[in-house]
């Protein structure tokens, strides 16, 4: 295995930093991150995608708008990242569901 396929391993802390990441990689890293969020009680998350052209942006509000974990979303306040960013919010976990 090379380094390139390696497992990248990301601190599950609620803020997801998307620079540095293939756009391709999005299909899986943002549904699997929310997923492991939702599972730690995690259910405010922010999804940093810059700003720069809103490519990024649209395919996480895409990602977001299928995703039956997230209740709501919007782009960040000015102190949290403005357009450069989306705040997530998480559906609470049904105990049948652990």
């Amino acid at each position: 295995m090379t380094d390139e396929d390696a497992p990248i391993e990301i601190e599950i802390n609620g803020v997801l930093d998307l620079h540095g990441f293939a756009p391709s990689d999005l299909r899986t890293l943002i549904p699997d991150y929310l997923e492991e969020c939702s599972r730690r009680g995690i259910y405010a998350v922010r999804l940093v995608h810059g700003k720069g052209i809103g490519a990024i942006r649209r395919s996480v509000h895409g990602l977001l708008d299928r995703s039956p974990l997230v209740a709501e979303y919007a782009l960040a306040g000015g102190d949290r990242g403005g357009w450069g960013a989306t705040v997530v919010t998480l559906r609470p976990r049904v105990a049948d569901d652990e």
